[in-house]
């Protein structure tokens, strides 16, 4: 009886302690779970803003930038995207200070910006604000001083007489990289899993992703997702829907981008608008999110600022991206009307002043956040057009549930008169002003270039 009543008390005492681990190991996990969950739950209401921080700020630091989070998190940002901050290579160096894209070190911070311990405090800081933070990641090809040229030359692309050579021919400040080696690729690989671990980045922006071959991003981001759940942006457009199908879930929206300049010159109609939509579909995994833009680092720089290219819509572009499906991008500089082309090789500061695009940015964040319909696919609604025979006006409608968007906008220099379909009739608010906007009128009157935002 005694032997009975000992085991007894020793199988409770075992199943005690059992149920006590269990405990702790679901407590451990949940409180994993909670730490590394990124996407896509926390980037549907999101907002992108590429940060250059060689010309964000006179000192062009990560110290001088970091006292601009508070600003940016007032405006509605939640995604930085840092160009990059490696040392910029010195050979072959194009300008004063050279290309941001010539990687002289994978794993080491640009003394110009600061130190390692900068840039970290910086993503925490970022982090407490609950912000998103992506480094711009240049795997195609290195600057021609990269240990990795004398080290180990046979990871570079070689010609015919043995010598390595650029990816193309202008890019002169920089060495093609050669994917067919494998040990190239795990360097690459371990080099991003570099600022993941140590400085605890949550994805990357990465350049020309279509010259590097799918197959490497797709092995990458296997890799990368064991360290923690990352997001990432391909630098790549609607003829690369490889790319979209595991390794990233967002690329560039060229197409409407072209288009909108195209529309901002006279030369393409509003009516053009739907086929760039339909041939997103037809081509793209659905999976896809579209970047929206007006402007970025690239199109600042070599084709002009947004007064350059649209000086009476740019206003109207901007409010276009915001409603349309995808996710929008906001160039540094653009919530202060940056009005001049940013020197690539050199320093050239911005001028940070408000304006009537800082109030109209905020106020389209905060549109795009309250109304779900608007969120990013697949939490948002898709698009409806609706065809008034006009081929300056753009009317389209997104519903969510109860949620329901009515974009009208008039793309064009004149004046116009526009016939309203009977099933569009409602009691809506007007999301720019919040003031109520009865629609019942047939032949509503748009200004040039002006557009409606009305919520339901």
């Amino acid at each position: 009886m005694k032997k009975i009543l000992f085991l007894l008390s020793f199988l409770i005492i075992l199943l005690s302690c059992n149920m006590k681990n269990n405990e702790n190991t679901t407590e451990q996990t949940n409180q994993d779970s909670v730490k590394t969950v990124i996407y896509p739950d926390r980037i549907k209401k999101s907002v992108i803003y590429e940060v250059n921080i060689r010309q964000y700020t006179p000192e062009g630091t990560f110290k001088a930038f970091e006292k601009h989070l508070p600003r940016l998190k007032n405006l509605g940002v939640d995604i930085l995207w840092f160009m990059p901050i490696q040392p910029i290579g010195m050979k072959n160096r194009k300008g004063s200070l050279g290309s941001y894209y010539s990687i002289q070190n994978y794993t080491k911070v640009n003394p110009e910006y600061g130190t390692a311990d900068d840039f970290k405090q910086l993503v925490e800081e970022a982090h407490k604000l609950g912000m998103i933070v992506l480094i711009d990641w240049v795997a195609n090809h290195t600057a021609w001083d990269n240990p990795w040229i004398n080290e180990h030359p046979d990871w570079y692309v070689h010609n015919d007489k043995g010598e390595i050579v650029s990816p193309v021919p202008d890019w002169t400040d920089v060495a093609d990289l050669n994917y067919d080696n494998h040990q190239m690729r795990k360097a690459m690989v371990d080099a991003m899993k570099f600022w993941l671990e140590n400085f605890d980045i949550d994805g990357f922006r990465c350049d020309v992703a279509m010259m590097v071959p799918t197959d490497f991003w797709d092995s990458a981001r296997v890799e990368l997702d064991k360290v923690k759940p990352v997001f990432m942006l391909a630098e790549s457009g609607i003829d690369d829907p490889d790319l979209m199908k595991t390794a990233f879930d967002m690329n560039y929206s060229w197409n409407f981008y072209h288009l909108m300049n195209d529309i901002a010159k006279g030369d393409k109609k509003a009516s053009d608008l739907p086929a760039v939509f339909k041939e997103e579909k037809n081509k793209l995994p659905s999976r896809t999110i579209r970047m929206r833009f007006t402007s970025n680092h690239d199109e600042n720089t070599w084709n002009g600022t947004v007064f350059e290219r649209m000086p009476d819509s740019y206003k109207t572009f901007a409010a276009l991206t915001f409603v349309v499906p995808g996710m929008p991008l906001i160039y540094g500089g653009q919530e202060a009307c940056l009005n001049k082309r940013l020197k690539f090789f050199d320093k050239d500061t911005i001028e940070w002043k408000n304006c009537d695009m800082t109030e109209l940015y905020k106020k389209l964040i905060e549109i795009r956040r309250n109304n779900t319909a608007l969120w990013t696919n697949p939490f948002g609604a898709d698009m409806q057009i609706i065809n008034v025979n006009n081929p300056d006006i753009f009317i389209f409608t997104r519903q969510k549930d109860d949620n329901k968007v009515l974009c009208i906008f008039n793309l064009s220099k004149t004046e116009q008169k526009i016939s309203i379909p009977d099933s569009l009739y409602d009691n809506y608010t007007n999301a720019l002003t919040n003031e109520n906007f009865n629609l019942t009128d047939k032949n509503l009157e748009l200004t040039p270039w002006g557009f409606l935002i009305l919520i339901k």
